[in-house]
């Protein structure tokens, strides 16, 4: 995801999550992922969510050409559950992200959710990670 057009792609992202009925809370990211903030209804299925995100907003970047190659995400995602108590902190977690990646690596940050998640996981299952 290229700093020249970020703002715009997380605007968009934005408005396909409220297009569907559900609350954008916070969306960021970094070159080679995104963090997203969510107020799911009970009746979303996540992974419905994730794949109308994907899809949309790989279309989105697509028809705009901002990219010499043509653009996708690729397989997967990572989804955790915070209560409302912990919104706050997850909010300025998620504005921060370039702060964040100037110490640690997405894989190292993904690796310590899953961990801190109480997660199991085989690394070969696992994206691939860019760093």
């Amino acid at each position: 995801i290229n700093p020249s057009f970020e703002e715009e792609l997380y605007k968009y992202i934005s408005g396909i999550i409220t297009a569907k009925e559900q609350k954008s809370l916070a969306v960021n990211g970094m070159p080679d992922h995104v963090h997203i903030l969510i107020g799911l209804k009970p009746s979303m299925r996540i992974s419905d969510l994730v794949r109308d995100v994907k899809n949309n907003s790989t279309n989105f970047i697509n028809e705009r050409g901002w990219l010499k190659s043509h653009f996708s995400w690729q397989e997967g995602y990572g989804a955790f559950s915070y209560s409302q108590s912990q919104f706050g902190n997850v909010i300025d977690y998620i504005k921060n992200q370039k702060e964040h990646h100037r110490k640690r690596t997405f894989k190292e940050e993904y690796l310590s959710f899953l961990k801190m998640f109480n997660i199991p996981f085989e690394e070969k299952y696992l994206f691939e990670f860019f760093d």
